[in-house]
């Protein structure tokens, strides 16, 4: 069971029997591959294998990383990042039990400062975002700042926030007549910052989430984007001069690591391309590919502390997972002493960065996703 969860932690983009070899060829440090198990053995392997397994494993290695300082606060407070992504897996026609749906969504809480996601789940596409929000709001409390975009503002998630004392901030201005009163008035005053209170949220709302069916004070402050356009950040953090309204700009704009980390683990780690059909093997794979993700993440911190580099360089992240893949099985299961090959791993990790400019804005072009078949996996 240990070899299985090893094997799926690697990252696996290819077929699955060629990721076996390799794996199998990594773990013995040869060139060739290696044929010790088979596609069959896997999938009785992995049907045994509960959901939560490699969702807990993940916890342990966030609990840990903070625990080692990886985890940059702000103010004091963690940065935690939500967002959904929209996923079409690659599947094909078939007669599986309990088989997985091919659109469903990608819901996760991201740690910007590093650069690793502290949760993800896999969603229908008819559940609402602010549900699976609510469904992960356990794993925050009193030290953490939520950060969320348009989409999540509504009057019982700030009241079920401020109830449960996490931090936030999201923006909240919409075209029209549409929003928030407060936020509209607030927008023809001029203010750079304002403290309002909100109405209270609809007492069967305030039932069904748990929430004090009362007034909640928030505070609105004003950011000028780059490009001209105005923002309206709407947050807990009342305290204007521990807070000051100017770093609320740079605060919001950290969400949008959570929008590269899908992106990343959707082009790097074919986060699409699964190896099996049924909703468990989605589950798995999903959730095997964020700790992949998290573990070249956590690698990236290592070799920059021991390997320091300059302040305008940033590692290569998709370098990264080249170096760690042969290095992995070894790694997980700890079948050789593989602390100079680690070593060496972290000064190759560290010696490849690019240069990066703080401010720069690149738009992204409107282009068809690749959404590629079962059968058309990488090489």
């Amino acid at each position: 069971m240990f070899a299985l969860v090893a094997v799926l932690l690697s990252g696996m983009r290819k077929s699955i029997q060629s990721e076996l070899d390799e794996f199998f060829a990594h773990l013995e440090q040869r060139a060739q591959l290696a044929r010790h198990v088979s596609e069959r053995a896997f999938f009785g392997a992995r049907a045994k294998l509960a959901a939560n397994a490699i969702p807990l494993l993940n916890e342990w290695l966030l609990q840990e990383s903070d625990r080692r300082g990886f985890v940059p606060r702000w103010h004091g407070l963690r940065l935690v990042a939500a967002d959904a992504s929209t996923l079409k897996f690659g599947h094909r026609a078939s007669h599986v039990p309990r088989a997985a749906s091919t659109d469903q969504i990608a819901f996760g809480l991201f740690l910007p400062g590093a650069e690793m996601m502290l949760a993800a789940s896999l969603h229908s596409i008819h559940e609402n975002e602010r549900q699976m929000l609510f469904q992960h709001l356990d794993l925050l409390g009193s030290g953490d700042v939520l950060l969320m975009d348009r989409g999540y503002p509504c009057r019982w998630l700030v009241a079920l926030l401020n109830h449960r004392g996490i931090g936030f901030c999201m923006r909240v201005e919409k075209e029209g007549n549409t929003g928030f009163a407060c936020v509209r008035d607030f927008l023809r005053t001029g203010l750079q910052e304002k403290i309002v209170t909100l109405a209270a949220p609809d007492k069967a709302d305030a039932a069904d989430y748990e929430c004090p069916a009362t007034a909640q004070t928030v505070r609105l402050v004003r950011h000028v984007a780059s490009t001209g356009k105005v923002r309206v950040l709407m947050t807990n953090l009342l305290d204007s001069e521990l807070f000051p309204a100017a770093d609320f700009g740079d605060l919001y704009h950290k969400r949008w690591r959570i929008e590269e980390a899908f992106k990343r683990l959707k082009t790097r780690l074919n986060l699409e391309h699964v190896s099996g059909l049924s909703q468990l093997a989605a589950m798995q794979d999903f959730s095997a590919k964020i700790i992949c993700d998290n573990l070249q993440a956590l690698a990236a911190a290592a070799a920059t502390n021991d390997f320091p580099i300059a302040p305008t360089r940033r590692v290569n992240r998709t370098y990264a997972h080249t170096v760690l893949k042969p290095l992995l099985p070894s790694l997980l299961l700890r079948c050789a002493d593989v602390i100079d090959l680690l070593r060496d791993a972290l000064m190759l990790i560290a010696r490849k960065t690019y240069f990066h400019k703080p401010g720069q804005s690149k738009a992204r072009k409107k282009q068809a996703k690749p959404h590629k078949p079962m059968t058309q996996k990488p090489c």
